[in-house]
């Protein structure tokens, strides 16, 4: 989540944040859009840089964001991919829906979808996310969509389908309900929505929100991803179409020495970086969340935790540049309770708990965000590149369009191949955040 300054644009956020809204993991506020947008009307050329958004299947409940407003927005003709997240690996060690309502069962009214067509309500045709996704390829040929299989609350079957016994199959399960379409008994035949699979597996060989692993999980997840590759290219050899493989990659030293980084970037497409989330309210103590370069000031500087070290791990590992996407947040984190500190502005000192945020404490959008800079005192903090907003109680971490231009010219300087964010729902109405990293990678 970012910041604008004070702006007919900002104080639309402002109105949209009082508005009742609900949902879960990362939300945003209610997000009314119309099709009269002066960014979805602007003439802009595709990115040459890859610029990969998260598009969240629950967004479309509390936070009322659709994919809609992907296209109203102006965000999918900045857009070169998208992530849709997330599929599941089931406990029977296939690719699953996590969500068969919102991928391709609800009905979408006329003034929610894509074309302003409403989704039939009944008979065995394919409604919901899924069917919005394919209306908007239609209206943007140049964006590719993936599915993105996992995340850290549906990673838990992952390390059991990776054994040798079980991962031809699962790769097969992922190929057949994404690739190839067939999504349920009634809805089959649907190839063309998704244009590759992103793995995310949170993590190999390490915990995740559990610690359902084993240690054989490095192993297993390079062959894992040769197995995707294998059989993605023997798909193409039959369609004529290339597909996608990519990988949701940790940015800290516990979990991608974990990785065989050398062996895997061979069968990927790109790796997106997951540079964020480095420290949060599971610490008691403040720190960025996504800084770009360690300060030396930081108490926890000898854990490696910044965007840079990360970046330089995988490119010391073999990783080519250009397959490596740096990922930025649209979100902060925050703690309540927190005194000023001898430099009066509360980073690196205790706190008493989780800041509250809209939809879960220690967390919010940058939309939601950017409302409070009239009421804190900013600072952007020039050794690690980040910003930070404090009232002498709460403290909030974040990257504003600033600091997200500071991180694209990075991404320049060294050759990388783009960048990754979570999520489209987390920006403000006039996107912001998004325009700054289009503007940044030119």
């Amino acid at each position: 989540m970012k910041l604008p300054t004070l702006s007919v644009a900002m104080l639309v956020v402002f109105l949209l944040s009082l508005a009742p809204t609900g949902q879960a993991h990362g939300s945003a506020t209610s997000t009314t859009l119309d099709s009269s947008s002066a960014l979805s009307s602007a003439a802009v050329s595709v990115s040459a840089r890859p610029i990969v958004g998260y598009f969240t299947q629950w967004g479309i409940y509390r936070r009322n964001y659709m994919v809609k407003h992907v296209h109203v927005s102006g965000s999918a003709q900045r857009l070169t991919h998208i992530n849709y997240a997330f599929a599941d690996v089931s406990a029977t060690l296939k690719c699953a829906s996590a969500d068969t309502f919102a991928d391709y069962a609800k009905a979408f009214d006329t003034t929610e979808s894509v074309d302003g067509v409403a989704d039939p309500t009944s008979g065995p045709v394919l409604r919901g996310n899924f069917n919005q996704l394919r209306k908007l390829k239609a209206m943007y040929p140049h964006l590719k969509v993936l599915i993105s299989v996992g995340g850290w609350t549906l990673s838990d079957y992952f390390s059991n389908a990776a054994l040798p016994q079980n991962r031809a199959a699962f790769v097969a399960s992922c190929i057949d309900m994404y690739l190839k379409g067939n999504f349920s008994a009634d809805l089959r035949g649907y190839a063309g929505i998704f244009d590759g699979i992103d793995i995310d597996w949170e993590y190999p060989g390490s915990c995740g929100e559990t610690c359902n692993y084993r240690p054989e999980d490095t192993q297993n997840y390079t062959a894992l991803l040769a197995e995707f590759r294998s059989q993605m290219n023997a798909l193409s050899a039959q369609t004529g179409r290339s597909y996608l493989l990519t990988v949701a990659s940790p940015a800290g030293p516990a979990h991608y020495t974990k990785i065989e980084l050398s062996a895997i970037h061979q069968y990927l497409d790109f790796i997106n970086l997951m540079t964020y989330d480095f420290h949060g309210t599971w610490e008691t103590t403040t720190n960025l969340h996504s800084p770009l370069y360690g300060d030396p000031q930081d108490p926890s500087y000898s854990q490696r935790h910044w965007s840079d070290a990360a970046v330089q791990a995988y490119l010391s590992a073999g990783v080519p540049a250009a397959k490596i996407h740096l990922g930025v947040p649209f979100y902060g984190r925050g703690w309540s309770g927190v005194a000023p500190g001898p430099n009066g502005d509360g980073l690196y000192q205790a706190a008493n708990g989780a800041a509250r945020g809209k939809y879960a404490a220690g967390v919010d959008d940058y939309k939601e965000l950017v409302v409070l800079e009239g009421s804190y005192r900013k600072y952007f903090h020039p050794v690690s590149q980040s910003v930070y907003i404090y009232n002498g109680r709460t403290w909030w971490t974040y990257d504003d369009p600033a600091s997200m231009n500071n991180k694209m010219q990075y991404i320049k300087s060294k050759g990388l191949g783009g960048t990754m964010f979570w999520e489209l729902s987390g920006d403000t109405a006039s996107i912001n955040l998004l325009s700054a990293i289009y503007t940044g990678l030119q």
